[in-house]
């Protein structure tokens, strides 16, 4: 498990107040809170590549310029259409 992951596992992770007159306090991992931090991370990391895609689309290396369209049409689909597809899938906004 890497170090981005026990991060992600800290902000699911709740102190709550227990105890019959509410003084005691217990660590609770919320689940739900944890899957939808993990898709969000995804969705973010999709529109960071759609993002590099798309600069390179509009500033390409010499040699590369035949391939900024193709580049552009990736990017847009990234950030757009699997974005989209994984917030409708998994029921995150």
């Amino acid at each position: 498990m890497n170090e981005r992951i026990r991060k992600l596992e800290q902000q699911a992770t709740e102190t709550v107040k227990c105890g019959l007159n509410g003084t005691a306090t217990a660590e609770v991992f919320n689940r739900k809170k944890f899957a939808e931090l993990i898709v969000r991370e995804c969705i973010e990391q999709l529109i960071k590549e759609g993002d590099a895609w798309e600069q390179f689309s509009r500033n390409p290396p010499p040699g590369q310029e035949i391939n900024a369209s193709a580049a552009l049409f990736a990017a847009y689909r990234l950030k757009e259409d699997a974005v989209n597809r994984l917030e409708e899938h998994f029921g995150v906004e």
